[in-house]
């Protein structure tokens, strides 16, 4: 594969300094850990990410010719987002919203080029630094739910559901999905020792996950695990890994089938299931209901070919798309409406096809692409633009993708070499 720099190596020499590698590391652990505190505006994370671009644009940063594809999609996106919102720019709310998503983009074009080099290292430092976030908003949302706290619950809840360090359950829920893989996937690699700690991990990450009371979420997270398991089995290097996946598997469903039992046995956790685990939730049905809008908004879609504009379909319908695909139709128009999907599913497609290749990051990889591929197909029942950490899964896919192909390549012409010298 052929890669252009974004700086000459002249130009570059912050990458002989030493301890940049530490620095940089350190930078993208506490990125992945700011992610979980977003309660504020602006959150940690925004300066986390600020700094992290200076640091690493000042280093240089490599590109590729695949990684063209994502930019254009993205840009893409959000000029149709902003021709849409033309007529629309002095409402702030407007404006701030069309500056979001143009900011999300360039954090997933950011990730994305991260990955090309060290990627097994700066991958594992955003893992890493993203389950300890994970965890302290874990555990402020139990915290909140059980009223641990004094005066938490107002902060740390909402209408009875866990949200911790988030404005919404349903986002907390969300968030939570990668590091919980994350650990399983520790979990089932990892020596004695280690699968206990991460085993402790999940636990918690598992209960805030059901406590945030979000069905999204909820599926999200069995789906992104059964995805995880298969691939994990496909991929694994001997059928002692393959059977020992199986039976942690087995006794990680038991214990969580258990601890659901004992959750159910409170009163106050046993209603609110019963309720959202419905799926006849008054919302969702009838003409104006979630689905109902989905029908509606799609044939309004192809009479407004520039959209109707950012946050407009609430003055339409009693409340937001809650799909992100019909989102981009009615906030961007044809253009948005059209490249949305198809980086959507590029992305997945060109993400799955990689996992399959051995890489030093390949475990990582494969909880990132489980974690990205079902919460795509979660947005087509809620909002996803805006969410940080499924920008973050969209660009390293991405950038991971483009380093395992290149990996490939060149374990590839390693063995050519190896197979040409020994016939010498």
């Amino acid at each position: 594969m052929t890669d252009f720099a974004l700086a000459s190596q002249a130009e570059r020499p912050a990458a002989s300094i030493p301890g940049l590698k530490a620095v940089q590391l350190g930078l993208l652990w506490l990125l992945g850990a700011s992610g979980a505190i977003v309660f504020i505006e602006p959150s940690p994370y925004e300066f986390a990410i600020v700094l992290s671009m200076i640091v690493f644009f000042a280093s240089g940063l490599r590109m590729s010719p695949p990684l063209l594809v994502p930019i254009g999609l993205l840009a893409g996106i959000g000029i149709g987002y902003s021709i849409g919102a033309i007529e629309l720019l002095e409402d702030t709310e407007i404006l701030y919203w069309v500056l979001t998503s143009w900011y999300m983009a360039i954090a997933a074009i950011f990730y994305s080029l991260l990955c090309l080099e060290d990627s097994g290292d700066r991958v594992e430092a955003i893992a890493r630094g993203y389950l300890f976030g994970a965890i302290i908003a874990s555990l402020a949302a139990i915290a909140g739910y059980f009223n641990l706290i004094p005066g938490g619950e107002d902060l740390l809840t909402y209408a009875g559901r866990a949200r911790g360090t988030f404005k919404d359950p349903n986002v907390l829920g969300a968030f939570l999905v990668f590091p919980a893989l994350y650990a399983l996937q520790k979990v089932l690699e990892g020596s004695f020792w280690s699968a206990l700690r991460n085993g402790l991990a999940l636990g918690i990450l598992s209960l805030a996950i059901f406590l945030a009371f979000s069905r999204a979420a909820w599926g999200t997270f069995a789906g992104s695990t059964l995805l995880m398991l298969a691939l994990t089995f496909i991929t694994a290097s001997s059928q002692q890994k393959r059977a020992r996946i199986v039976i942690l598997a087995v006794v990680a469903l038991a214990l969580a089938v258990a601890a659901i039992a004992i959750l159910l046995s409170f009163d106050q956790v046993s209603s609110l299931f019963k309720e959202r685990a419905s799926f006849n939730q008054p919302y969702d049905s009838g003409r104006f209901g979630r689905f109902g809008r989905h029908i509606l908004g799609a044939g309004m879609a192809l009479d407004y070919p520039t959209g109707i504009g950012p946050l407009q379909f609430r003055r339409f319908f009693p409340e937001d798309t809650h799909n992100s695909f019909l989102n981009a139709f009615m906030s961007g128009g044809w253009i948005s409406g059209i490249l949305y999907p198809a980086l959507v599913f590029t992305t997945a497609i060109f993400g799955l096809r990689q996992v399959f290749v051995r890489t030093p990051w390949q475990r990582t990889y494969i909880a990132i692409v489980s974690t990205l591929i079902v919460t795509l197909l979660e947005s087509f029942i809620i909002d996803t633009d805006h969410w940080r950490h499924y920008f973050m899964l969209l660009g390293l896919t991405w950038g991971l993708a483009v380093a395992t192909s290149a990996y490939r390549s060149q374990s590839l012409a390693g063995s050519s070499d190896s197979q040409a010298s020994g016939s010498r």
